[in-house]
């Protein structure tokens, strides 16, 4: 019987701490595959006293014969993949036999990210508040059936980049965003598409699949977070693509029923980067403290990102929709010295009446919170459950029992050491 593939993905708005869990359990797999997402998303991960972002690359690729597959799911800038490759060729991660590349994927071209600049500048006070990396408008052309994808660049490529390019300057004319000069940019890009045809491109559908029947065990991982999926997510406020689990299906043409263990990844608080709705945001010293502690910072854009409490509530629904089996609660030691820790359990609506589930609209919810009291000491040296503090531990139960689902691993640092299992 083949085996099942895994899904790990992110439960809150992204930057949920993906990378570091990827890479702490990359060892139990032959193969981890990205399904979704572009260079917007970066995963940070530090260990042996280095720290590096991954933006298309999954985190797998630090570990030594394991198969890393970016699948046709997944959006990808030549130019920028080339730089991100190249800084892990010099640090020593020989890329180019563990790294494999659909040929289903598509690619984000420059005129792409002129036209995500453009469509924001569209919408004046109603931006959505994207990266410009032009996630939003290659998937457009994904779906309306206009994209280029990695497996254009083996035949006849030139003449398919130029027919593209053309009805992007029209795009662009008919915005009157004419203020551009693309030369440099499209040099580096097309070295960019040299360097990608070094790469094994693949039919990532029919490896994957024929790793399973082989009995490889493999690991599928998402970018963003649930709460940024187009149809799921606090939309218009989300990301371009579908980040739950059913994601994994479509991103590497795997059946449902080849899912296994869903692994959702938690904060111990929350953070929002970018324009949108966030019901438990804090705007007070006590949500400066949780940026600063917590380095809230983008890994690949440097921006400042929102902090607040856990919301529940988002998170009973991202565990429904995505199927989640396990959770992991990354972050807890940023809050180390917070005497009272809250919890949103539930909304008060704009009509006055209290829901558990999250709703079609979260612009005016207001939380109801639940505190419980801080465990007021360092985390990050704890190697075992059995050392947690009792406030801590109560804190774990709390969450278990509002979401239904066990909470299997802790993370108390940013090393790939300070991983703490439970329940095992």
């Amino acid at each position: 019987m083949a085996n099942k593939v895994d899904v790990l993905l992110g439960l809150q708005w992204g930057d949920e701490g993906k990378g570091k869990v990827v890479d702490v359990l990359t060892p139990l797999y032959d193969v981890v595959a990205r399904f979704q997402g572009g260079p917007n998303a970066g995963h940070t991960l530090e260990f042996e006293g280095q720290k590096y972002v991954l933006r298309s690359i999954p985190s797998g690729i630090f570990q030594g014969n394991k198969v890393n597959i970016i699948g046709n799911g997944v959006v990808l800038a030549p130019d920028l993949f080339m730089d991100e490759a190249r800084d892990l060729e010099r640090s020593g991660h020989p890329l180019r036999e563990r790294l494999h590349i659909s040929k289903k994927a598509h690619l984000i071209m420059p005129t792409h990210r002129l036209l995500d600049a453009a469509y924001e500048a569209a919408k004046g006070k109603n931006r959505v508040g994207t990266t410009g990396k032009g996630i939003g408008p290659t998937y457009t052309d994904k779906v309306s059936r206009n994209g280029l994808r990695v497996g254009d660049i083996l035949d006849n490529f030139e003449q398919k980049y130029a027919a593209h390019k053309a009805r992007h300057e029209t795009m662009l004319r008919a915005l009157n965003y004419t203020c551009y000069d693309l030369t440099e940019v499209e040099k580096k890009w097309m070295e960019g598409i040299e360097y990608l045809r070094q790469f094994h491109l693949v039919d990532s559908e029919h490896e994957i699949n024929h790793y399973l029947t082989e009995g490889r065990s493999i690991l599928c991982e998402g970018a963003q977070g649930t709460m940024l999926d187009v149809d799921f997510g606090s939309y218009p406020f989300v990301t371009s693509s579908n980040t739950i689990c059913a994601g994994a299906c479509t991103g590497l043409g795997v059946g449902p029923n080849k899912i296994g263990e869903v692994f959702g990844i938690i904060k111990a608080y929350c953070t929002r980067v970018g324009a949108g709705p966030f019901p438990t945001e804090l705007f007070d010293e006590t949500g400066q403290r949780m940026r600063d502690i917590g380095h809230e910072y983008g890994a690949v854009t440097g921006r400042e990102r929102r902090c607040g409490w856990i919301d529940l509530v988002a998170l009973r629904y991202a565990i429904m929709v995505s199927g989640v089996t396990q959770l992991i609660m990354m972050k807890s030691d940023v809050l180390d010295t917070f005497p009272v820790i809250r919890a949103c359990t539930a909304y008060r609506l704009a009509n006055g009446t209290t829901t558990r589930d999250f709703p079609f609209d979260i612009t005016n919810v207001t939380p109801v919170y639940t505190d419980l009291p801080g465990w007021q000491q360092p985390l990050t040296q704890i190697t075992s459950e059995a050392d947690f503090p009792a406030a801590l531990s109560d804190y774990i139960r709390f969450l278990e029992h509002e979401l239904q689902t066990p909470i299997t691993i802790i993370s108390v640092g940013p090393d790939r050491e300070q991983t703490i299992f439970r329940h095992q």
